[in-house]
């Protein structure tokens, strides 16, 4: 939940809401992005991954935006994956 999440140095995280229902917190020294937040869901804030030490146990559920993906990425056809980004949208999941 939100009010669990502890950032040691505040005073360097930023957040930047382009539409103001989804906004993005990134480290104002690098410009990493470090976190994110959706108006859906206001009281939980997602973790970038590469943020996280390995090892992380993570494994990849589903793929979204894939009719985005560059001709370098290898897409798992293995797990789920939609080829837009918005539930409702034409996908596969």
């Amino acid at each position: 939940m939100r009010d669990d999440l502890q950032v040691d140095s505040m005073e360097r995280l930023r957040w930047y809401s382009p539409d103001g229902t989804v906004g993005y917190g990134f480290c104002e020294e690098c410009g990493s992005t470090l976190f994110w937040r959706s108006g859906e869901t206001a009281d939980k804030i997602s973790v970038a991954a590469g943020t996280l030490d390995t090892p992380t146990g993570l494994t990849t559920q589903a793929s979204i935006w894939t009719r985005e993906a560059s001709d370098y990425h290898a897409l798992d056809r293995t797990i789920p994956s939609r080829p837009f980004g918005t539930e409702g949208s034409q996908d596969s999941l």
